[in-house]
């Protein structure tokens, strides 16, 4: 009697839980409003090195990394030409989806610019975006979800290529 019942609550269980839909994370994902660009800065940023970039140098501006409650990495890369013109991108990276999304520009002239119906681009195909997948690459997403805080991402930004993502030893 006791196994009987013990199977005819197994077999409850089983079809409840086959019954159950269970939801997809990416369709109920839902942006929360970016916070404001924070103040340009072009002293101790940490170098990014990106190929077939030319004559610019990109780094990111440690004090402006934050990890969303909606998972995104938002932060500040400033781009320098070897000319000497600086300009600063703030945009945020959804790791899960492999997206970037530029949020606002800021030029010598008219400082942050936002930018107007900015959308989510596909991180590995759109063009002028070698930038913001070396940094997802680099410390910002850890496969498909960001690295952590924004403390183990710049850890992992500064840290040399060989030492990135570990979880404890000198890189922590």
């Amino acid at each position: 009697m006791q196994r009987r019942f013990l199977a005819l609550a197994l077999y409850s269980v089983a079809a409840w839980a086959s019954a159950q839909t269970i939801p997809d994370p990416a369709s109920e994902w839902k942006e929360l409003d970016a916070p404001p660009p924070p103040p340009l800065h072009t002293q101790g940023l940490v170098p990014v090195d990106v190929l077939r970039t030319g004559a610019l140098r990109f780094g990111v501006d440690p004090a402006s990394i934050t990890v969303g409650a909606d998972r995104v990495v938002r932060y500040v890369v400033v781009a320098t030409s070897s000319s000497g013109v600086v300009n600063g991108i703030y945009e945020g990276i959804r790791c899960d989806a492999g997206e970037v999304k530029v949020y606002a520009r800021h030029n010598p002239d008219s400082g942050w610019v936002p930018t107007r119906d900015a959308e989510w681009q596909n991180i590995f195909t759109t063009p002028n975006n070698s930038h913001s997948l070396a940094i997802a690459r680099s410390g910002a997403c850890m496969d498909k979800a960001p690295n952590g805080s924004a403390v183990q991402i710049l850890q992992d930004l500064r840290a040399p290529v060989d030492r990135r993502f570990e979880r404890g030893g000198s890189n922590r």
